[in-house]
């Protein structure tokens, strides 16, 4: 019995999901949307629906995809502010590391994010 375990086990085909070498066989979802989905983000946007802030479409609308509204925005996603989309303030996000910021801003502004 341990013969044809092994046997079957020594099976070059992966089923997995992963190469031979663990990594992905296929490409996975954005780094800023993973980002999103374990932050807080979503209690107050959504893709395409106004909630308590801006849809992340309406963001992306507002802000074309440049150097200098990546910086503003995860700088604004970091520090929270208010004024821009009414009266309701952002709250701050200082817990979240200014790269992982960035890749989420970098997201919401393209069109696989901001759709």
């Amino acid at each position: 019995m341990l013969t044809f375990a092994a046997s079957c086990n020594s099976s070059t085909e992966n089923k997995s999901g992963n190469g031979a070498d663990g990594s992905a066989k296929f490409a996975s979802e954005p780094e800023g949307a993973t980002l999103i989905k374990r932050s807080d983000c979503t209690t107050c946007h959504k893709a395409d629906t106004k909630l308590v802030g801006p849809s992340f479409k309406d963001i992306a609308a507002k802000y074309p995809n440049t150097e200098e509204n990546i910086a503003k925005l995860t700088e604004k996603v970091m520090t929270g502010g208010s004024g821009v989309w009414g009266d309701v303030p952002m709250a701050a996000h200082p817990s979240l590391s200014k790269d992982d910021a960035r890749k989420i801003v970098t997201y919401i502004l393209t069109p696989a994010g901001g759709k």
